[in-house]
């Protein structure tokens, strides 16, 4: 279940570009970031990561691009469900293999020894 987001995901959009906005301008990169915060009512820290995020995805900037978390995330949760899986097949195997090798071991034993082990007139 996604975690509830303090910001409106349009108001994250709006004040992305505007922040990027900003700082293309000269005159106004320094502290571009912390004024259009200010001016939305938002905490700089959280633009800035936006702001990150946003020049990641569009390539500006290296690292994993939103998209590629996304897909790991859910490459990582196949991967559980596989290893999950796995391990019950191997505990139901270690089962069956007991009660054939119990079988087995029956087979193998006479008639009438099977009989006398089993109290069986």
């Amino acid at each position: 279940m996604a975690a509830t987001r303090k910001y409106p995901e349009e108001l994250r959009r709006r004040a992305t570009r505007m922040a990027v906005d900003a700082r293309k301008d000269s005159e106004s990169k320094a502290g571009a970031i912390r004024r259009v915060a200010e001016q939305l009512g938002v905490h700089p820290e959280a633009l800035r990561t936006w702001v990150k995020r946003a020049e990641t995805d569009e390539g500006l900037r290296p690292g994993s691009t939103s998209e590629d978390e996304m897909r790991i995330a859910g490459l990582e949760r196949e991967v559980r469900e596989l290893r999950r899986a796995n391990q019950i097949l191997r505990s139901a195997s270690a089962f069956f293999a007991a009660e054939l090798e119990r079988v087995t071991l029956m087979a193998t034993i006479p008639l009438s020894g099977r009989r006398r082990r089993l109290r069986i007139i």
